[in-house]
């Protein structure tokens, strides 16, 4: 079982920027493919983000444009830099393995705070 981990959720201000990490355990990492999910309180948990295990990725379209996912296989990291960011990115952000041998382990969240 693939253990996550994520970090660097904060306060922010509107037009701001953080850089989140999603740190996982075992030597399987290079071979899962990571989302980066955020769920809202009374809301279904929404995807934001994929990277796959060639580093091809694919972004909601209320992110694309601001927010990069990426990846280090040495670190077994992979990482979401949020841009520009808007009051309505406010919510738990998880990542999740959506595909490879670690499918389905998630991790226990980060919370990420936007003020106008």
């Amino acid at each position: 079982q693939v253990q996550l981990v994520e970090s660097g959720g904060g306060v922010v201000q509107a037009g701001g920027s953080l850089r989140l990490s999603c740190a996982a355990s075992g030597s399987t990492f290079s071979l899962n493919a990571i989302g980066w999910y955020r769920q809202v309180p009374g809301k279904q948990r929404e995807l934001v983000a994929t990277i796959n295990i060639r580093g091809s990725t694919t972004y909601a379209d209320s992110v694309r444009g601001r927010f990069t996912i990426s990846r280090s296989n040495a670190k077994n990291t992979v990482y979401l830099q949020m841009n520009s960011l808007k009051p309505e990115d406010t919510a738990v952000y998880y990542c999740k393995i959506v595909m490879g041998p670690g499918y389905g382990s998630w991790g226990q969240g980060t919370q990420v705070t936007v003020s106008s």
